[in-house]
């Protein structure tokens, strides 16, 4: 019963796996069921059996690929919702930017996310549904707590779209970046060094927004990273 538990997991990931490598060379449309289970090495009835179909199996495999890549580095790291908005938001840029620029992921989970993005499929629904909306709800939550209860939908909107703009940047334009400044790094010491800059060029932009009457000092952005990097060194003692 084990062995056969075992091995109908193993058939499901090995599937999950080779539609992947697939799907990421040739796109949904180009993709058969046969050119898959070929890849995989398996039955061409494994994905219906498994899956029902290749769009589920598609939907299956991009949402499996986006959660691996997100959810690795969460966008909390336990901090509550009682924490300041300023290190809240620091550590969620720092989550988004590791998740999108670290190495060490298949090679075509980059590569199948980006076609979906691109060229979008029912599978993005999906996505947005399961991963891509609880992140965006996080992010906007902590911009409001930071701007105050004034502030509008719109504003938060548009502040959270900036942000998340930024980290985007560095990911799809990286090849352009490593021309045009060799000396940007995106090690795991230079993405801190982005995570730093993204959140105190942020903090500083969303201070502005703020009513006049309530721009108090020690909410600057220069100030609440100070703080936030003492609480990093200080958490490395």
């Amino acid at each position: 019963m084990n062995r056969h538990k075992i091995s109908v997991s193993e058939t499901r990931q090995r599937l999950l796996v080779s539609a992947g490598e697939v799907f990421a060379e040739q796109g949904f449309y180009n993709t058969t069921v046969r050119d898959i289970c070929r890849r995989a090495g398996v039955n061409i009835a494994a994905v219906n059996y498994y899956f029902h179909s290749k769009e589920e199996l598609y939907d299956a495999v991009c949402t499996h690929s986006l959660d691996l890549a997100v959810n690795k580095y969460s966008p909390t790291l336990g901090i509550t919702e009682g924490t300041a908005a300023q290190e809240r938001l620091h550590t969620f840029i720092r989550s988004l930017l590791f998740s999108i620029l670290e190495k060490g992921q298949p090679f075509w989970h980059e590569k199948l996310v980006t076609r979906e993005m691109n060229n979008p499929t029912m599978a993005l629904d999906s996505m947005v549904e399961t991963t891509i909306k609880p992140r965006n709800k996080l992010l906007s939550s902590i911009v409001k707590d930071f701007l105050g209860k004034g502030a509008s939908e719109e504003l938060i909107r548009q502040c959270c779209l900036s942000i998340i703009g930024q980290c985007l940047h560095y990911h799809y334009a990286q090849p352009v970046i490593q021309r045009l400044y060799p000396k940007q790094k995106f090690s795991a010491e230079g993405i801190e060094t982005i995570a730093d800059h993204v959140t105190r060029f942020s903090l500083y932009a969303l201070q502005q927004f703020k009513p006049r009457g309530k721009q108090i000092m020690e909410c600057r952005a220069d100030h609440s990273m100070a703080a936030i990097r003492r609480g990093k060194n200080s958490s490395k003692h």
